[in-house]
């Protein structure tokens, strides 16, 4: 493939072997469940807004007139704010000024982090299964997407396959920690392996932790605070996986100032600028106390809690995740091999819509996790009861 946008729909599964555009999964599978009813428990996106103050804080802005671009690396009081909750939690210390930069969400940091750095003779190293913008920016830059498996039931990787994915080609690892669409938190001796072999073969990491607050029973370790990590690593999060809103696309990055100054250089040219009241919001957000933090991932927790209880009674294997907003389930319990088949049937079925976890993956990936299905829990508890009740109709009817 040499068109771009052939490169992209590629790289995220998107284009048939004939060379033919398709629609995404959760394209699809949103149609379907808004065709029959169905809750969707596909897409990742919560089904209430985050906290009212938060959203005081946006009329607040556009009153007092901010309503014009914000400067291109963001506006002042959320560059100091991303660098207090740096140092806050992790002990990072951040110039704001030069180590911090505010994107259009996560995906945008993600997306010119990679093309500020990777480009055709590269590659870049990410584990399988991976979130899909993944694979299509590393596709539209032009480099080889290279995957380390993840395996049921822990989704941890196997260090000796980590290491043997590296090459003197390896520019990048992207790391997703909490881990989407597994959950997973990877442990310390994973981190340390990652940050040993980027050193060995002078690759950078772009560290996608979007999911940093909302863990379960297990602290998050960035990567960048391990020991020789920082003046390597780009660390990522966003606003709307935190505080509930999702479409305020409000992002960031942070790491050694030359690194920010490129990935600065490619973001300028995708959006410059966005969402200047809601950047002021999000600032205020970032400085509220930890029993606020706490509390976003108790209650996302006891709604994990209530989905694992619909799905274990469906009779799926269930792969409890420390962390994000999913929760992976085998069908292979019920006689069912092919979750994607499944998954197109189960909004008419039961009412329920989930997506399959081979989407995620390249071809030998995607028959690993064959028949894995991926739900989010991040909605209100009486929908995921009425979803558990659902669920748990599931074996009689198939």
């Amino acid at each position: 493939m040499t068109i771009p946008w052939q490169r992209t729909a590629e790289g995220a599964n998107l284009l048939s072997p004939d060379g033919h555009l398709g629609v995404t999964i959760f394209e699809e599978i949103t149609s379907l469940a808004s065709q029959t009813g169905a809750i969707n428990l596909g897409q990742g996106f919560p089904d209430q807004d985050g906290p009212q103050l938060i959203k005081d804080k946006v009329i607040e802005a556009i009153r007092d007139g901010a309503n014009q671009y914000a400067p291109g690396k963001g506006i002042v009081s959320l560059r100091e704010a991303i660098a207090r909750h740096q140092q806050r939690f992790y002990g990072l210390s951040l110039d704001p000024e030069r180590e911090v930069l505010v994107t259009t969400g996560a995906t945008e940091a993600i997306a010119a982090s990679i093309m500020a750095f990777a480009g055709p003779g590269d590659e870049v190293l990410s584990f399988e299964p991976f979130y899909d913008s993944y694979g299509a920016i590393i596709a539209l830059s032009g480099a080889q997407h290279i995957t380390v498996p993840l395996e049921a039931p822990h989704f941890q990787p196997d260090l000796e396959q980590l290491e043997n994915a590296f090459s003197e080609r390896t520019r990048i690892v992207v790391l997703n920690n909490p881990h989407n669409p597994s959950g997973a938190v990877f442990g310390r001796e994973v981190l340390e392996r990652i940050v040993e072999l980027a050193e060995r073969h002078d690759a950078l990491i772009v560290s996608d932790e979007v999911y940093e607050h909302l863990t379960f029973g297990v602290p998050h370790l960035p990567i960048a605070a391990m020991p020789g990590a920082f003046e390597r690593t780009i660390s990522i999060s966003s606003a709307g996986k935190t505080f509930s809103f999702t479409g305020w696309k409000i992002g960031w990055a942070s790491g050694p100032a030359d690194l920010i100054a490129a990935i600065r250089t490619v973001k300028q040219f995708l959006t410059y600028s966005s969402g200047t009241p809601f950047q002021a919001a999000v600032a205020w957000g970032l400085d509220q106390g930890d029993d606020f933090y706490a509390e976003i991932a108790t209650d996302l927790a006891r709604k994990r809690d209530v989905l694992t209880a619909g799905l274990t009674a469906a009779g799926l294997s269930v792969y409890l995740p420390q962390g994000s907003y999913f929760i992976n389930a085998d069908v292979a319990p019920l006689g069912v091999q092919d979750a994607a088949e499944l998954a197109r049937k189960l909004p008419e079925l039961i009412g329920v819509a989930a997506i399959p976890v081979s989407v995620f993956c390249h071809p030998a990936g995607a028959r690993r996790h064959r028949s894995l299905l991926r739900f989010a829990f991040c909605k209100r508890v009486e929908v995921l009861r009425e979803a558990a009740e659902r669920l748990a109709t599931l074996g009689e009817r198939l």
